[in-house]
């Protein structure tokens, strides 16, 4: 590889750690902020103008504490588990297509940290193994409740990658490529993007990516009203930060992932004309890296977006019981994402790129009939004092 290459990629790579860290610490923030909105409060508004220091005086009370190991515990395992965590939510975002590229004098370099052919296959390796960390911690731990934890998110995990795997086979099936910068390419057109062509696919991986994220409603390995804690009952100080900073490393990921395997990753509607307007007003580098620019905040405004979404739902929608999460990635995902790619199978085969609508209007159609059909509550008498 040529040395300008080389530090150009060496650059990007930086610029993308640097962004998912600087995104997660915040997103901290906002949490905090989007809970203190749905709740009609204020929120953090002490450190630094509008509460904007909050995060950096969370991670200096995470550093000063005083760092604490069980007594009966496995201390090398209690320490390699966060950091397990930690460097597997970091590795998930390497293969990520942020942009188009960067023109350089004569090169052109993506702006990607990995661009591999086998891109989805990567994302959904390293995600699976990120339950080592919480399996290892809560085992470690030496504690009933962080084994119960750990243990629930270890079933957890495996029951909806199931649904996700399956869901993400539609779009490869459809694609004909793994590779997540093939899989953009082909969404170049706002009516091919897979959210249209995939709906049910999107419900079912968004559903899936709130589970492997841990999040509520699927916070069950955490459950402070069951398990005290959950499977970081036991930690303290930065190691108990590793965990909880993971969280949303992953929650960045994930809204990534569903924003270039749904949503058209970094095109948006116009693109190819404000593309070659770039270029003949500033030139072909200059305007090409521009547009490459544009292109790029455009998916972070579609990442931040779904980072939104997923805490509206934490502070809306109530957890789940344990049976309840179950059921539902057993019986009504799994069954779902099959059915979804028997019915993409079956479109590719008669070429009709928008098969899977019919499972939708079929359930809007069994639900309105339901709705119907369901009995009247009688109004109750109030006895007249």
């Amino acid at each position: 590889m040529d040395l300008t290459v080389l530090i150009i990629k060496s650059l990007v790579i930086l610029a993308i750690f640097g962004i998912t860290l600087l995104i997660a610490t915040y997103s901290t923030y906002a949490e905090r902020k989007v809970a203190a909105f749905l709740q009609d409060r204020i929120g953090p508004n002490r450190a630094g103008p509008l509460g904007l220091l909050q995060p950096i005086a969370d991670a200096g009370k995470m550093f000063f504490k005083e760092d604490f190991i069980p007594a009966q515990a496995s201390k090398w395992l209690f320490i390699l588990g966060p950091c397990l965590a930690m460097l597997t939510a970091l590795m998930s975002s390497a293969v990520i297509p942020f942009g188009d590229s960067i023109k350089y004098a004569s090169y052109d370099v993506p702006v990607q940290g990995l661009d591999v052919n086998v891109g989805i296959l990567y994302v959904f390796g390293v995600v699976s193994l990120g339950v080592y960390g919480i399996m290892i911690g809560g085992w470690a731990s030496n504690n009933k409740f962080s084994l119960l934890g750990a243990i629930r998110a270890a079933s957890q995990n495996i029951s909806y990658e199931v649904a996700l795997g399956l869901s993400i086979i539609a779009i490869l099936m459809m694609t004909g490529s793994l590779s997540l910068r093939h899989i953009v390419n082909e969404q170049a057109n706002v009516w091919e993007w897979n959210i249209f062509t995939q709906p049910l696919g999107f419900v079912i991986f968004l559903t899936c990516a709130f589970a492997e994220c841990n999040r509520t409603p699927f916070d069950l390995p955490e459950c402070e009203t069951e398990l005290v804690g959950g499977y970081h009952t036991e930690y303290s100080s930065m190691k108990l930060g590793l965990y909880l900073f993971s969280e949303y490393i992953n929650m960045f990921t994930s809204s990534a992932v569903i924003s270039t395997l749904y949503f058209g990753g970094f095109h948006y509607p116009f693109m190819t004309q404000v593309h070659d307007a770039l270029v003949g007003s500033l030139g072909d580098v200059a305007g090409h890296n521009v547009a490459t620019l544009i292109g790029t905040v455009v998916l972070f405004a579609k990442i931040f977006f779904f980072i939104f979404f997923f805490m509206w739902v934490r502070w809306t929608v109530p957890r789940f019981r344990y049976d309840q999460l179950m059921n539902l990635g057993w019986k009504s995902l799994i069954p779902l994402s099959i059915l979804n790619v028997i019915l993409t199978g079956a479109g590719l085969l008669y070429n009709i790129k928008y098969a899977t609508w019919a499972i939708v209007l079929v359930m809007v159609v069994l639900g309105a009939t339901n709705a119907i059909k369901a009995p009247r509550r009688k109004p109750v008498a109030v006895p007249q004092v």
